[in-house]
């Protein structure tokens, strides 16, 4: 039987990959975008997936996400938090706009959206959370510290919640993507790029469709025995 899947911030190169891959395997996908319709189109257009407008960091937008997918389908069986941003500043010209919105968007959302999902799995005693992390929040790398601190704080999420669901069978990991040839990486000065591959085991940025694959895995029945992990996707890093 299809699973119904939810993929938030599926407008963006990660969110694209995951909505397809899940979409190829003959599942049930809605996603979420905030601002780029453009990009939602092309993406519902190109997968059949539906697109559902929203900014996560808004509680009456997740509850009226909430309200769109109750009508749509009896249950939601994964849901992946992916939705997410960076801005490429140093520590010292990081206002206090900027922390709230970066900390707001990678895990306020985070919060709502998983609150609001979990009590459907809860009522059917089973699901699946796969939240995105960041290397950013797991080595000793340049990175943005407000990025650094919000994808820090996924795997402390993860652990907690996986232990609170494990009693309604909802599984709950993180998985955390090292550079990839798109998306939040395509922000990455050069400098810091060749200090990656440098020490990077496969000597180059993974692939959208590489994390994709881990994602879709930890979704399925064959991970049924993964709780409450990080698995990282970096090329060994």
């Amino acid at each position: 039987m299809a699973k119904t899947v939810l993929v938030t911030g599926g407008s963006g190169a990660l969110g694209k990959a995951l909505v397809t891959r899940f979409r190829d395997a003959g599942e049930r996908v809605f996603f979420t975008y905030h601002k780029n319709e453009k990009n939602a189109k092309e993406i519902t257009e190109k997968t059949g997936a539906t697109a559902i407008q929203a900014d996560l960091t808004r509680a009456e937008d997740v509850a009226r996400m909430a309200s769109s997918l109750q009508a749509q389908s009896e249950s939601i069986d994964v849901l992946i938090n992916n939705a997410g941003l960076t801005q490429v500043m140093p520590f010292a010209l990081i206002e206090e706009e900027d922390w709230d919105f970066v900390i707001n968007t990678n895990l306020k959302s985070m919060f709502l959206t998983t609150k609001a999902i979990a009590r459907r799995m809860i009522a059917a005693r089973r699901g699946v959370i796969i939240n995105i992390g960041s290397i950013a929040g797991r080595r000793l790398l340049e990175v943005p510290v407000h990025y650094a601190t919000a994808k820090a704080a996924v795997c402390g999420f993860t652990l907690a919640l996986a232990k609170e669901l494990a009693r309604y069978n909802i599984r709950v990991n993180t998985v955390i993507p090292g550079m990839l040839a798109d998306g939040v990486s395509s922000m990455v000065p050069e400098k810091q790029k060749q200090e990656y591959l440098k020490y990077c085991a496969a000597g180059r940025p993974g692939e959208m469709s590489e994390v994709a694959a881990a994602v879709f895995f930890l979704a399925s029945d064959a991970a049924s025995y993964i709780n409450a992990q990080e698995i990282c996707v970096d090329g060994g890093i």
